[in-house]
């Protein structure tokens, strides 16, 4: 009995210290939405959501069917005195029919948002696309835009390094006016082809205004994400696969403009780049967002 107080002491104190750690390890708070989803902001996400709406509507419906039928057969078969306990086997064609059906639905269903997501994120981009370089790090992105020359360049996962982060192409010259950005700067309403890469470990592209989520997978460039921003506004990457101790803070600032606004921040950037004839491709200037 004298060794309860004390384990019940020391239970107290580690509750405690978690308790008083919960402070710091909450996420950015959301300020819209609270009970569902935080708002759509791309052209894509129009229908992923709608395919959520309907797979909540379905679900809700057979919900209510079946939790009708159980307080049915609850009410009608339940104990009464006189009355004897029959033993059913069961029926052959009504297992059938239950199990067909749910089956029906699920494989329509993955049939159904497989196409829808290879049309939202794998389909061929827009000719006018705007083709962004996306690297990821423990931990943090970076971004890549094309210079003057409006190309962005040959890009290989066996050229990622520390020095070449996006795994540019050394020998392709449209790769050497390229800058980077520490903010993922787009214009709304145009669609966005982005690269993907990672120089250590698994990431996660994950955008959820944009509906959007793509690995990012070290050894493997990525070039098939596409996707188109319709709101004006502030919104977050982030990293969505636990990548190491620093994964919590793993983050990036995305802002959507204008296209007045975008060529405008656009050109700036491209005039503070100027490579120098015969320069490596690994020293390109990086210009950082103030």
């Amino acid at each position: 009995m004298s060794s309860r107080p004390s384990i019940l002491a020391r239970c107290g104190l580690v509750l405690a210290v978690l308790l008083a750690g919960l402070g710091t390890c909450w996420a950015d708070p959301r300020t819209s939405n609270l009970w569902w989803m935080p708002e759509n902001a791309s052209e894509g996400g129009v229908y992923i959501d709608q395919l959520m709406y309907f797979i909540l509507f379905l679900t809700g419906v057979v919900f209510v069917i079946t939790q009708i039928v159980y307080i049915f057969f609850i009410v009608k078969y339940r104990a009464r005195k006189g009355v004897p306990a029959t033993y059913s086997h069961g029926n052959n064609r009504l297992e059938i029919i239950w199990t067909a059906i749910p089956t029906a639905i699920f494989i329509g269903l993955w049939g159904y948002s497989n196409h829808l997501w290879w049309d939202v994120l794998h389909s061929t981009p827009p000719a006018n696309s705007l083709q962004v370089g996306v690297a990821a790090y423990q931990f943090g992105f970076s971004f890549q835009y094309p210079g003057a020359d409006d190309k962005l360049g040959k890009a290989e996962a066996s050229f990622v390094s520390n020095d070449n982060m996006f795994g540019n192409d050394p020998s392709d010259p449209d790769a050497k006016d390229n800058f980077t950005s520490s903010v993922l700067e787009i214009p709304v309403n145009r669609p966005v082809h982005i690269r993907l890469d990672s120089k250590d470990v698994i990431h996660g592209f994950y955008i959820p205004q944009f509906r959007i989520y793509q690995d990012m997978v070290p050894g493997r460039m990525i070039d098939w994400v596409w996707f188109t921003p319709t709101k004006i506004g502030k919104f977050q990457l982030a990293c969505s696969q636990l990548c190491g101790s620093g994964h919590y803070n793993m983050k990036a600032d995305i802002e959507v403009v204008s296209e007045a606004d975008f060529e405008k921040w656009y050109q700036e950037k491209v005039k503070a780049v100027q490579p120098q004839p015969g320069a490596k491709l690994t020293s390109v200037t990086e210009t950082k967002d103030q």
